[in-house]
């Protein structure tokens, strides 16, 4: 049994990288504490599950996974980003970055008639370029509210939080539609009442739309102290816009409080809307890349310097660390342990162990690109540390683009231009190769994720 002194270390220190701090709220199921980085010395929000809890409820393990594998595909400005996901014997904890604003249900608290136009809008503006990124890789949030729209401490940037009950396109029935009745009452939107199938999507956009009704008029467009009652005038798109919301606002809301959801206005139709566009920044077009990240062990003269002058997209999409379980994994045909923790590449991604050093992995993935007409280059931005070992493993993805391309890119062009250093692609079959890389766990508390 532990010491009253260990049982206080491990509750303050998280293998020895995180420590926690005040507790910044508390939910059913977890508790979130502010922590700070050891390594870093920078502030986190640390959510804490119980592993006796996870256990006793019937699908939450599988939530969980899912949890973890929505927040991987779907790193964005305006969602809340998952920086590492732990476990010990009794705990899971989810390091993610702190949004020290509070959520928009305060700050449209203090406003009895809403907020300024404007100020919504931009609001808005962030929440549809959020949801259309999460639809792009085929994430249904299922529970947008005021409460999980989370602001910077400066209250000009909106992030979207709590994918617990996000669907991913594996949750599809036969049918193509979704069948979970889930969500927050007063946003839920009308076919999910009708106990049947429906496109999460859509479902998705009624939500935005109360969520904007709010925002403009201070409360809620469907209200009961009878829940029947409620759900009979969400069922009829029932509800009464205040004086004060203007033509335009007020037309688009009656494009999302559509009852019929094939009626429903969609995100490429809105934002060809005046209204929408009036202050929305010019988007960049990156055009179609490719990213490639090499893991590996340090040697020698350790981390490499660091761009002076950081690209802000591509510190955005910086290559993810791999832990123990993900190296395991990769290194081991037809062995995938990464999806214990709900890992995911992004949409479109491979993973393979290589024969060769990571230095020279990245020479030969250079020479096919080229051979195939790309220009390939070596980019070292802010945030990325590119640390050598023998064997290397690479994760290969795709940041834009149509997923099919990609896919018969990879099967067709680069799978035949790197057979002679792969060991092994991650999903394959399990082989028997004469010669093995070796990996060693180092702490007990990694071995226990897998409980």
């Amino acid at each position: 049994m532990a010491t009253p002194a260990e049982e206080e270390d491990e509750r303050n220190l998280i293998l020895g990288k995180y420590e926690m701090g005040r507790v910044l709220g508390k939910g059913t199921f977890a508790t979130v504490y502010h922590g700070r980085d050891l390594r870093s010395g920078e502030s986190v929000a640390i959510k804490v599950i119980g592993k006796d809890r996870v256990r006793r409820e019937e699908g939450m393990m599988d939530q969980i996974r899912r949890e973890i594998s929505v927040m991987r595909l779907v790193r964005h400005p305006n969602v809340v980003e998952l920086r590492e996901v732990m476990a010990t014997k009794s705990r899971i904890f989810f390091v993610m970055e702190l949004v020290r604003g509070g959520d928009l249900f305060d700050l449209v608290s203090k406003h009895r008639r809403g907020l300024p136009e404007d100020q919504a809008r931009r609001y808005f503006q962030q929440l549809i370029a959020a949801v259309d990124f999460c639809h792009s890789r085929g994430v249904c949030h299922r529970d947008l509210k005021l409460e999980n729209l989370l602001l910077d401490a400066s209250s000009n940037t909106l992030k979207v939080s709590d994918f617990g009950l996000s669907a991913l396109p594996e949750q599809l029935r036969h049918d193509g539609m979704l069948h979970t009745q889930c969500g927050t009452p007063a946003y839920v939107a009308p076919e999910l009442l009708k106990k049947k199938g429906y496109d999460g999507m859509r479902a998705d956009m009624w939500s935005c739309g109360v969520i904007l009704f709010v925002l403009l008029s201070g409360y809620l467009p469907f209200q009961h102290e009878n829940i029947m009652k409620m759900y009979n005038k969400i069922c009829r798109a029932k509800y009464q816009l205040p004086p004060w919301v203007s033509a335009d606002a007020g037309r688009l809301i009656g494009r999302l409080l559509v009852s019929d959801p094939e009626k429903r206005i969609s995100i490429a139709e809105m934002m060809q809307l005046p209204w929408f566009k009036k202050g929305l920044p010019q988007p960049i077009s990156l055009g179609p890349r490719m990213a490639v990240a090499v893991a590996a062990e340090e040697e020698e003269t350790g981390d490499r310097e660091l761009d002076p002058d950081p690209d802000p997209v591509a510190a955005v999409n910086s290559p993810r660390s791999y832990n123990a379980f993900e190296l395991i994994s990769a290194m081991s045909s037809g062995f995938d342990l990464s999806r214990m923790f709900g890992s995911e590449l992004r949409a479109g991604g491979t993973v393979f162990t290589a024969r060769l050093a990571a230095g020279r992995v990245m020479e030969r993935l250079e020479k096919v690109g080229r051979a195939l007409g790309f220009r390939a280059e070596k980019s070292v931005k802010a945030g990325w540390r590119v640390r050598m070992e023998r064997p290397a493993v690479v994760e290969f993805g795709k940041d834009a683009g149509d997923t099919l391309e990609f896919a018969r890119f990879c099967e067709h062009d680069v799978r035949p231009g790197l057979k002679d250093i792969v060991w092994a692609w991650q999903g394959d079959p399990p082989s028997l190769p004469t010669e093995r890389p070796a990996i060693t766990c180092t702490t007990a508390d990694d071995a226990a994720a897998v409980a």
